[in-house]
């Protein structure tokens, strides 16, 4: 139902000072499951309206492909004086190490119905092109039932599973209940959106990392000191005025990824796009408190270039590796400058990759030695732009053939796991498991793992698993609460 009292409000208090710069009326709020969803923190449908006007609010959108539809006081415009190009910023709560990147999405009313019902572009961020991004995914979350928390299970229309982990601090049901949310079936939830890799580190079980992306993304940054009528730079960093995550509308792009030219929106689209758990922190789930459109302010400057590396995995093996690297221009993707690598040599090698003819082409790293590897890539011509990833290499004990197929449909659970794992998706196999420091703490023969795996004595902590079949092996990282 769309709320009409804040654009009353609008023409009853013309003189409420920048009131038709802020959200002014929520058209959507279909969450996905999460530990907030049923309660008064960000999760019943009256939280959404806590993100009008000025004053901070909290509405949590749950796990990936929870959604919120809103729109400003007034149209937003595609105006070149805005600083630094962003037409508007949103404000989530993002923590230092935990962003909980939403992915956005934006709408003209041509037809001037007030309604969201013509073409939704995507603002494409700083992760959009990557390899591992996956545009149009649909998640199917079941609901356990009960009257308290319980494990809800999902599954994709790529073949992948997993949960939304019940947390024990939250004791209501994670599942959207009826009463609260009639439009959202009350034992199949699909949702769907764009979902990213984003910056994961699960290393360390008590402190779980999901970093935060370079740009584009809604609870991404933190919310800075202020003026708040002076976005961010989303091109660099610091956290200088407003903070929060500035978005501009020229990054639109449309189902087939192609740029689009708008001149101004009138609705905007959040959704949950990285699927992840965090042990004690919960489910990823992008978090609002407000938003304001940019105010022109003519003659700024500020960098607005990017050389943007991608999230290497924290931990890596011998076999190559492919990296990307991307380059923008004011956030839109463009042709890559000749480019200068940096690393110990020592410990690793750079190949181009020969299957890759693209125009932003990968490379191969190829890992030599055990320890911490650091690659950096730099313009040729302007060597401050630059990225830097850091990854961890554990050398494998033994050289055997990785089967593509199998390591997109084998997968442990639970994961997290306490007592006992389980493989899916392969019957009989070989057991390996491995501290990521290299040392091999269960070395198991062939047996039937789908029974399932125990691991007595096997101290909390992240783990790597080897499970090989015949001459075909996949390796996923276990973490055992």
């Amino acid at each position: 139902m769309r709320t009409v009292l804040p654009l009353l409000l609008l023409f009853l208090l013309p003189g409420l000072p920048g009131r038709g710069q802020t959200i002014a009326g929520i058209l959507e709020y279909t969450p996905g499951p999460g530990q907030f969803i049923n309660t008064t923190t960000g999760g019943w449908p009256s939280s959404a309206q806590t993100l009008l006007g000025e004053t901070p609010g909290l509405l949590s959108l749950g796990a990936f492909g929870g959604r919120v539809v809103f729109h400003f006081g007034q149209a937003v415009e595609n105006d070149p004086d805005h600083p630094f190009g962003v037409d508007f910023t949103l404000f989530g709560n993002p923590l230092p190490h935990w962003a909980e990147p939403g992915a956005v999405w934006v709408m003209c009313d041509d037809n001037g119905n007030g309604v969201p019902d013509e073409t939704w572009y995507e603002l494409a961020g700083s992760d959009h092109f990557f390899s591992g991004t996956e545009p149009g995914v649909v998640v199917t979350y079941d609901n356990p039932g009960g009257t308290g928390a319980r494990d809800i299970p999902w599954a994709d229309d790529r073949g992948g599973q997993g949960w939304v982990l019940a947390n024990a601090a939250h004791s209501q049901p994670h599942y959207p209940r009826a009463d609260s949310f009639p439009s959202v079936d009350p034992d199949h939830l699909v949702l769907s959106g764009t979902r990213i890799r984003g910056g994961w580190d699960d290393r360390d079980p008590a402190l779980v990392k999901s970093e935060m992306r370079s740009f584009g993304y809604a609870d991404n940054r933190p919310k800075g000191p202020g003026p708040f009528r002076m976005p961010d730079n989303p091109y660099t960093p610091e956290t200088e005025y407003a903070g929060g995550d500035a978005f501009d509308i020229s990054w639109a792009v449309d189902v087939h990824g192609d740029y689009v030219d708008l001149d101004r929106i009138h609705f905007v689209m959040v959704k949950t796009a990285l699927q992840g758990d965090g042990g004690w922190l919960g489910e990823v789930s992008t978090e609002l408190t407000g938003g304001r459109i940019t105010e022109p302010a003519p003659g700024w400057e500020g960098e607005t270039d990017l050389l943007l590396l991608a999230d290497l995995p924290p931990v890596i093996g011998t076999e190559p590796l492919p990296v990307e690297v991307l380059y923008f221009e004011s956030g839109r993707l463009a042709p890559l400058p000749p480019l200068e690598w940096e690393m110990d040599p020592d410990r690793a090698t750079l190949e181009s990759d020969p299957e890759d003819p693209s125009e932003h082409p990968r490379v191969l790293l190829r890992a030599l030695r055990t320890g911490e590897l650091t690659l950096t890539v730099r313009l040729r011509d302007r060597p401050s732009l630059r990225s830097t990833q850091t990854t961890v290499v554990v050398m494998e004990t033994a050289s055997v053939t990785r089967g593509p197929d199998v390591e997109n449909h084998v997968t442990l659970y639970p994961n997290p796991a306490r007592d006992r794992v389980h493989v899916r998706g392969i019957s009989h196999a070989a057991w390996q498991l491995y501290s990521l420091d290299g040392r091999c703490l269960q070395n198991l023969p062939e047996g039937n793992v789908g029974d399932g795996v125990s691991l007595d004595g096997i101290s909390p902590g992240v783990y790597m698993v080897l499970v090989r079949t015949g001459e075909t092996f996949f390796r996923k990282k276990l973490m055992i609460h």
